[in-house]
Formats: C-alpha cells, structure tokens, sequence
C-alpha cells in the first residue's frame, strides 16, 4: 500500500463512521459494533515485502552510514497503530474517534510494545508493519502507571522483525540515541540526538509520577508514542513516551521511558496479564504547612497516616493512624490527628500519595520496605511487608 494511502487510513475510518449519522449532544454510549461496518484491508496470508533501496555509501561519513544502516535494519520492526472507537449519540448520531501512535514488535508471536495512551479508549486496534500490511491486534495487557501496553496481531507466518533490547542502566548523557516512530502520522520517521539527562520525574496527566526518565534532544512529537529510542548499536533502551513543549511541538525536551522498567512490565504483562505493585494499606492526606500548624505537627511535608487497614501488614508493622475523636477542618474535611507523618520510603521523600505510588512503582506485594515515620515528635524506622495494591 503506498504511504499516502497509509496516512489516510485513520481518517477514511472516521469518514465511513461519520456518514451514519452525525453527533448531536454530549450523552453518548460506546457503540464498537458500528466499526464492524468499516472495511479495512486486512492483510491475508504472507505477503511479498518489497526491497530496500540500493545502498549507497558514497561520501558519507562513518556517523552518517552508521545511521543509515540503524534505519534500513530496525524500521521494518517499527509499526503504526491506529485506534478507532465509535459512540451513539442520545439522539441516533454517531461519534467516532480515534488516533494514531507507534509501537514495535519484540518477538515472532506479533507481540508489539505501545504506550498506554496510544491504545486508551479504543475499541478497534490496527496494527500497520512497514510495507502496508494491516492486522488487526488484541490488548495483552496495559500499565497506565508507567505508560506501557502489550499487544499481539496474527502475523500468519510471516517472518517479523523483532527489535533488539538494549541495557538503559548503562546509558550515559551525551551518547547518541535515534528515535522511530510515526509523528503527525509520518511513517517511518527517523530522528536522531543525544541523551541529555538521565532520572527524570514527570507527572503525568493522569496524575502518576514516573521517575527515572530518559530525556532525549532526538525530536518526539505526537504519532512518535510508543515506538522505540534506539541506542548507535540499534538496541531498544527506551520507549519514547511523550515531549515537554509550552508549544505542543518538539523543543529537543522528549521522555523516554527506560528499557530496563520497560523489560520489567512487559514480562509481568505478558506472563500474569497485568502490573501487580506493593502498597502500604494505609489511608493519609498530604501534609502541607497550614494542616500541620492546625495539629500542632513539627514538619510540614510528608503523608499524614489518617487510618490504617485492620488486620494489614501495616497494622502489624505498628503504624499508627489518627485519632477520629480529635480532628481539625481542613477545607470541608475533618482530618483525624495524632497518627504518625510518612517521610520516607526507601530512602526516598514521600510528600503526597503520587510520590507514595512512584516510590513503590517497582515493588511486589511480598516485598520488605523501610520506612521512616514521625511518632511524637520523634523519627521512626519501621520495617512493613507489602501487600498488593488493589
């Protein structure tokens, strides 16, 4: 299929959908049996994938045909994803949507490594390889905590290019990274940088912080998400996951999320269908310095433990919640005091319940964490087991 009718295929979608009828109020409800009606060109059997253009390496540098070849090796593991829902309207319409992203294939089986985001909402998953071909895809499996998702398609025996898994723990700032993707629906976009700086948190719309961020000066843009930052080697170290820009375009600021976290999810998705994470079985409010002057606290950051779940790890830790007899208003609240201040877990500040969730990003329910607590003016250590975070 050439590229141009490629870049159409999530618009054409919508079009068919559109027709139907047209949106006429804000109350709608899913409708995915609408998108049975829309044809796609589903790719049948294993097709005949066209050649590379001749190389050519005539005055080019050793940078520029090491990049060259980085390209023509890794792009055909590279895919577009599309997604595609449709909504009734109150009054008979249809609202369709959709979006496009990137992602890339890591095995034989069509299993294909995205974002959350790309494939948040969609009802209809389209899965497009480099030379055209379209398949339909399942989700395996998703982590919104991390931005990561797990899909597979049917390659129906066709040889796939699998991507390489490169080692994130051993990047350093200033060594080259290129990023493929699809940006603005543009396939097989190539982009190259530096790693500008290494742990990196961001907090993220949906209010999780992810930590330890690969930032990157290669241009990310929207249709980039999901697909692979590369290291010189063409070994996936990252998946590059949004951009910093007051302008919504590429101003050398994009996130990548780290092939070593990326390694850790994907194995839990692919094996249990899901992310299980440790937790403390606590309830807090963020501590702030109006809250802490009300209680008479002696800090004013940390997560003021307001309960603890009876019969929980927590409870037989010792970790104390409030008082529900002595409460002070706090906005239209009333906040129990004298339970203990969560400062630290693992060596690490906590201050609202995002940082607490950050902080036990990478944990399993089983797994031993220390603590460190204010009791009575005093600082505490405390050893708790982790349950699971429901």
């Amino acid at each position: 299929m050439p590229v141009r009718a490629r870049c159409r295929l999530l618009s054409c979608c919508l079009v068919l959908l559109s027709v139907a009828g047209c949106a006429s109020g804000p109350e709608t409800t899913p409708a995915p049996d609408l998108l049975d009606q829309v044809r796609i060109p589903f790719t049948e059997g294993v097709p005949v994938e066209p050649d590379m253009p001749e190389l050519r390496t005539e005055g080019l540098g050793d940078a520029e045909l090491g990049a060259v070849r980085l390209y023509r090796d890794s792009i055909r593991g590279v895919v577009n994803i599309t997604s595609l829902s449709a909504f009734r309207t109150r009054f008979g319409g249809v609202l369709p949507g959709g979006g496009t992203g990137s992602g890339f294939i890591i095995d034989q089986e069509g299993t294909v490594v995205t974002n959350h985001h790309v494939v948040q909402g969609g009802q209809r998953l389209i899965v497009t390889l480099h030379d055209g071909s379209h398949y339909r895809a399942t989700v395996v499996g998703t982590d919104p905590e991390l931005d990561l998702a797990v899909l597979r398609f049917d390659p129906q025996g066709r040889r796939l290019t699998a991507l390489p898994r490169g080692n994130s723990a051993h990047l350093q700032v200033g060594q080259d990274v290129f990023a493929l993707g699809n940006p603005f629906g543009l396939e097989g976009t190539l982009t190259s940088g530096v790693v500008s700086a290494l742990n990196r948190p961001v907090r993220i719309p949906s209010g999780f912080i992810m930590r330890d961020l690969i930032q990157t000066d290669a241009a990310i843009n929207p249709g980039n998400s999901g697909g692979p930052l590369l290291d010189s080697r063409g070994r996936v170290v990252g998946v590059n996951t949004m951009m910093i820009s007051p302008s919504h375009g590429s101003v050398g600021i994009g996130m990548a999320i780290p092939a070593d976290a990326v390694d850790r999810i994907v194995s839990q998705i692919l094996a249990e269908g899901g992310v299980r994470r440790g937790w403390i079985a606590i309830q807090g409010v963020a501590l702030t310095p109006r809250l802490a002057a009300a209680g008479g606290v002696p800090v004013n950051r940390g997560i003021l433990i307001t309960d603890v779940v009876p019969g929980s790890h927590a409870e037989a830790a010792g970790l104390r919640g409030g008082d529900a007899r002595r409460t002070v208003r706090f906005g239209p609240h009333r906040v129990p005091q004298g339970g203990d201040v969560l400062l630290e877990v693992n060596g690490q500040p906590v201050t609202d319940v995002a940082e607490l969730l950050a902080t036990l990003e990478a944990t399993r329910p089983g797994d031993r964490a220390e603590l460190i607590v204010l009791r009575d003016g005093e600082r505490r250590h405390v050893m708790v087991t982790l349950g699971g975070r429901s």
